[in-house]
């Protein structure tokens, strides 16, 4: 851990950080300069956050590039109304030693992007929003700490109701942000058109870990 010697030169390095941050997603990502404020902001706070908008605006590759630059593990949860408990959490399996071993489930990363949280039954919601809460989750009455730095960024469709089960108050109140995902302005979609048919890949560098 870098040592500062006073508070004033920790603010300027963790300025100086968020700029090197913003950078290197612009990249990649394509104007949505309040919505990569946001997030950067939930995550710096250890909370967690829910995106809203419908499907196309790059909140994947959003969260996915974020992994990346931070240099932290990255798993995507696509909700599904069949989807249980236990496939985010994980479960015990017998192996070939007769013996029960946990298995973990894709909960265990450090960021986590929970895809159309809305369309998956209120008990696997409260399966995700426990882990949230708590940071662990508990398989057969055992308790497994989840990975640290945990973050879980939620996606949620504003057009489509219908076959979706809607979050309840108490549980939105577990996210610290309710970011609203826009479609980009003129400019920005003719900058992702130019970079979509160009060949150059963007490298990206590993800004804080």
């Amino acid at each position: 851990m870098q040592n500062f010697n006073s508070d004033v030169e920790a603010v300027d390095a963790l300025a100086q950080s968020y700029q090197n941050l913003k950078n290197e997603i612009g990249k990649v990502i394509v104007g949505q300069d309040e919505v990569v404020k946001a997030v950067i902001i939930s995550l710096f706070s250890n909370g967690h956050s829910l995106l809203v908008g419908v499907p196309g605006l790059a909140k994947t590759l959003l969260v996915s590039t974020i992994a990346d630059v931070l240099d932290l593990e990255f798993k995507r949860i696509q909700f599904t109304p069949d989807l249980m408990p236990s496939d985010i959490t994980g479960s015990e399996i017998l192996d070939e030693d007769r013996h029960f071993r946990f298995n973990k489930g894709p909960l265990f990363a450090n960021i986590v992007l929970a895809d159309e949280i809305n369309r998956t039954p209120p008990k696997t919601q409260a399966a995700l929003l426990e882990a949230m809460q708590e940071r662990s989750v508990t398989v057969s009455g055992v308790r497994h700490p989840l990975p640290t730095p945990f973050f879980v960024l939620a996606t949620q469709n504003p057009i489509e109701q219908e076959g979706t089960y809607p979050l309840p108050e108490a549980q939105l109140d577990r996210f610290l942000f309710n970011i609203v995902v826009d479609y980009p302005d003129a400019e920005d979609e003719f900058q992702i058109i130019r970079r979509a048919t160009s060949r150059q890949e963007s490298r990206l560098k590993k800004v804080l870990n």
